[in-house]
């Protein structure tokens, strides 16, 4: 499952951040670092952007940018 679907008000842990390069570490920069926890707020009336909670912070992202946002599954290992 990738952070795009996640529902609202649902939590997950983060599996794997993906994208190229600089992308990349714009989301590392962000807070977007494996097995940290995350939680969506809130999505845009148009669906787009998503605003989560990440390390106590709300951070607001793109839906096309979520998608390079790997969660574990409920219940899988951490």
């Amino acid at each position: 499952m990738t952070l795009n679907e996640l529902p609202v008000g649902g939590s997950a842990t983060i599996r794997s951040v993906g994208g190229e390069g600089a992308l990349r570490l714009r989301f590392l920069d962000m807070g977007l670092i494996p097995r940290t926890k995350v939680t969506l707020r809130k999505v845009a009336p148009m669906g787009d952007p998503i605003e989560i909670e990440i390390r106590g912070y709300e951070l607001t992202l793109r839906r096309e940018d979520a998608k390079n946002i790997e969660l574990y599954e409920e219940g899988e290992g951490k």
